[in-house]
């Protein structure tokens, strides 16, 4: 069976590193984006000139219609998807709680959480042998946010990703005699633009002394276990949190 899977937030970052490393592999890609065309577009080139197969697609992961379409371009355009890769999402400003607003939190919980929960929804209908499928495999990309909590930073994120935490337990639960496992990676400081689009462009060098191993992690070691969590080889994975933090 051919291997399709799609990748949430794939122009950038840890996103980006995974849709070209699980080419490499030997899966299609569908490389979802928001707004950066030409990131996403950057990506699918590189994995075509690989030999690959890949398609960018736009769609809001906060928005239901716009999930609902993006899923049903695959259907038509790649085949029946195999795997999912929840990695959108953001950050913003460090602030105190009794400095952020309402409309922060929604957007936090729109786009990490409920964001994350209709992709799951899509690809469990098309994935799930309840529903004619054949099985899959999808990762959840959390945070040690999550444990640590962020505090004077950003805790509604940590929130945001601790509720991510709890969906990837339940649901593996929920689908695992359905032939489909659910995991999360939890990544620590890790050297990508999400610190910038909060305005610290260089947070993960500055807390990099905090670090056991003294450094801030890649994207692509963050890919490595994704794209392994997908595999076979980790068919007996399903309900759990891989931390990848450097020690910390």
């Amino acid at each position: 069976m051919d291997k399709l899977v799609l990748i949430t937030g794939g122009g950038r970052g840890i996103g980006a590193a995974t849709a070209l490393l699980a080419a490499q592999r030997g899966y299609a890609v569908a490389v979802n984006y928001s707004a950066n065309s030409l990131a996403a577009d950057e990506v699918v080139r590189q994995i075509r000139a690989g030999g690959g197969r890949a398609l960018a697609v736009r769609a809001d992961v906060a928005d239901e219609a716009q999930v609902q379409a993006m899923f049903e371009t695959l259907d038509a355009k790649l085949g029946r998807l195999t795997a999912l890769v929840n990695n959108a999402g953001v950050v913003d400003t460090t602030q105190r709680i009794d400095e952020q607003s309402l409309a922060r939190w929604q957007r936090m919980f729109a786009i990490n959480v409920y964001g994350t929960m209709l992709c799951a929804r899509e690809a469990v209908r098309r994935m799930s042998t309840r529903h004619g499928g054949s099985g899959g495999a999808i990762v959840n990309v959390g945070s040690m946010a999550a444990v640590h909590g962020a505090a004077g930073q950003y805790v509604d994120y940590a929130a945001a990703k601790g509720a991510v935490d709890v969906f990837t337990l339940g649901l593996a639960r929920e689908v695992a005699t359905e032939g489909i496992r659910v995991n999360a990676v939890r990544p620590g400081i890790i050297d990508t633009e999400i610190h910038a689009s909060g305005g610290q462009p260089g947070r993960a060098q500055r807390l990099a002394p905090q670090i056991p191993l003294q450094r801030p992690g890649t994207a692509q070691e963050i890919a490595q276990a994704i794209v392994w969590l997908l595999s076979d080889e980790a068919s007996y994975a399903t309900g759990s949190l891989v931390d990848i933090t450097g020690g910390r």
